[in-house]
């Protein structure tokens, strides 16, 4: 009994078709598949955008295939294509699949100056006014474990958070992909 649901599950599943483009991954089709279950990309007119972070992981998951010319990329290949974009991929990917495993909300923080944004579980995105258990309760700065960096980058990145009423996280990962994450908080005397 066991086996066959699984097999009906499985049987449901549809693989999405996406398209590379330079530093992001396109879906025309189906894009509520891709968008609704984890709040994947940005939805515009006509198309979902994927960061490569975000495609990484759906690739590894077998939620979408992405196309570049006629055939489909393995996950390696997207792997590297990112990494020749960004030095801090790997750091980067390793932490996102780690939040996403746990069960978070996660969105790219590109445009706010951090790695993610981070969600409490269930929340559910909208625009507009909302709760303010509806705001990011993270920003997340991905480093390895190697990395220094001056009082002045902290204190941006606290500042940062602070001003979005967020906490900041620092997600340090080891050399054996493992990812530690320190809250750095700011105190007024």
């Amino acid at each position: 009994m066991v086996k066959k649901k699984k097999i009906e599950k499985e049987m449901i599943k549809e693989v999405i078709d996406s398209v590379l483009a330079e530093d992001k991954v396109l879906v025309f089709e189906n894009i509520d598949q891709v968008y609704e279950p984890g709040y994947y990309g940005k939805e515009l007119e006509n198309r979902l955008e994927l960061a490569l972070v975000e495609a990484c992981l759906l690739l590894k998951k077998g939620r979408i295939r992405i196309m570049k010319g006629t055939h489909p990329m393995k996950f390696k290949e997207l792997y590297e294509h990112a990494c020749s974009f960004d030095k801090r991929f790997p750091e980067r990917f390793r932490v996102y699949e780690d939040l996403r495993e746990r069960g978070l909300l996660v969105r790219t923080g590109y445009k706010f100056g951090c790695d993610f944004r981070v969600y409490e579980r269930g929340v559910q995105l909208k625009k507009g006014p909302k709760a303010a258990k509806e705001h990011t309760k993270w920003v997340v700065f991905c480093v390895p474990e190697d990395y220094t960096c001056s009082f002045q980058e902290l204190s941006r990145a606290v500042r940062l958070a602070h001003n979005i009423r967020a906490r900041m996280l620092w997600a340090i990962v080891d050399n054996e992909g493992d990812c530690t994450y320190l809250q750095i908080t700011r105190h007024k005397p």
